[in-house]
């Protein structure tokens, strides 16, 4: 399933998005969304039974998305150009290590800037802001400035509803 809310804009540049949808997955793009390609394409796979959300307000630009389990973003979702967020390993090792995944969060206000990998099993809470380059592979608080690799929090961020 596949539900585009009121006002999702996106220019008109061929491959500049694409959806590949698996049996059973679920895309919610909330209102007032942006998926911006003119920097780069966004890639979105959502496979089979799996779920993707984006609240109301959000934008992406450039990016990949894949979700094998469930990527869940709050209301202003912000992922920029270079970052991937990936809710599985993609591929077993060999026989004894086998692909791993789980959900990831991302709570509402949140700003991940450029070339960030966010992976398994991670929540971003709300209000945080996560640095260029950065690895997320754990949890970052609400209110904090995470980055590095792997991303770690550097400082605090106040309220973010209020940014332009």
């Amino acid at each position: 399933m596949l539900e585009i809310g009121a006002r999702v804009a996106t220019e008109r540049m061929p491959g500049g998005l694409t959806l590949l949808l698996g049996a059973g997955a679920r895309v919610e793009i909330g209102d007032d969304t942006w998926l911006r390609t003119e920097l780069q394409p966004i890639h979105i796979s959502v496979f089979d039974g799996a779920r993707l959300v984006l609240g109301r307000d959000s934008w992406l630009n450039g990016c990949h998305l894949s979700a094998k389990h469930a990527i869940v973003g709050g209301r202003r979702t912000w992922i920029g150009p270079g970052c991937r967020v990936i809710d599985s390993d993609q591929h077993d090792l060999d026989a004894t290590h086998r692909e791993q995944g789980g959900p990831i969060a991302i709570g509402d206000h949140v700003w991940i800037t450029s070339d960030v990998t966010v992976l398994r099993g991670v929540r971003i809470g709300s209000h945080a802001v996560i640095g260029a380059k950065s690895l997320v592979n754990r949890d970052v608080p609400d209110h904090t400035l995470a980055f590095g690799q792997p991303a770690t929090v550097r400082g605090t961020v106040g309220d973010r509803s209020q940014t332009p």
